[in-house]
């Protein structure tokens, strides 16, 4: 089929709602994570649109036998558009991921002045450098024959970086630890055949919006 032939399968969101039943919370989720903008309109406009959209739809409409109508006017709404940092946070919100800029990024200069060290740096750092990192928490694994020692996976925009919990501090900073999807830790450098981790003395919560990562945890 050429491109001149083919048909989008729903002609406008008035009509995408009226056919599918898609209830309100789903599509607010839809326009936030920017499903909708092949609508014509950008995530914020979806939000404000999906309401009118909805008083359109109902019953008059469906009995009317004009289903083919198209609807001229497009509201507009008040609300400015998303910045990049809302739609990364608005795609995590709705879906756990997002194929924008990574959440660290958007804080890395401040981390930088921080002596924070980004998880590329790290390859060429020393062993038994003390340093800092920070990333976002993608799996935590407590191995039965590890002696009560935890493992953190951290991910930031550059890579992954493996960190190593003692008993002692897991018990003196477990909630922490276990809650934050965002970690900052301190601690020394590991360098062990080519494997790269970072020995937490200290860990600190590390806040990037109202971001929540479901990491993989003790599997």
């Amino acid at each position: 089929m050429s491109r001149s032939q083919f048909k989008p399968r729903f002609r406008s969101l008035e009509d995408f709602i009226s056919r599918t039943g898609v209830r309100r919370s789903e599509l607010i989720t839809l326009a936030e994570i920017g499903a909708l903008n092949a609508f014509g309109y950008n995530r914020r406009t979806a939000l404000w649109q999906i309401e009118e959209a909805r008083k359109m739809v109902g019953d008059l409409f469906q009995d009317s036998g004009d289903q083919d109508r198209e609807i001229e006017e497009k509201q507009n709404t008040p609300l400015s558009s998303m910045t990049l940092a809302e739609r990364v946070f608005a795609d995590y919100r709705g879906t756990g991921l997002t194929i924008g800029p990574h959440p660290m990024s958007f804080r890395r200069n401040e981390l930088t002045l921080q002596g924070v060290l980004r998880f590329t740096d790290l390859l060429r750092g020393h062993h038994g450098r003390r340093v800092k990192a920070a990333g976002m928490v993608i799996a935590r694994q407590r191995p039965s024959a590890a002696k009560g020692f935890v493992f953190l996976s951290l991910e930031d925009e550059t890579g992954i970086a493996n960190v190593i919990i003692s008993p002692h501090l897991f018990i003196r900073q477990k909630l922490l630890i276990l809650k934050q999807s965002f970690l900052l830790v301190e601690g020394i450098l590991q360098i062990q055949d080519g494997v790269i981790s970072v020995k937490a003395e200290r860990c600190q919560g590390l806040r990037i919006a109202s971001i929540s990562i479901e990491s993989h945890d003790f599997h």
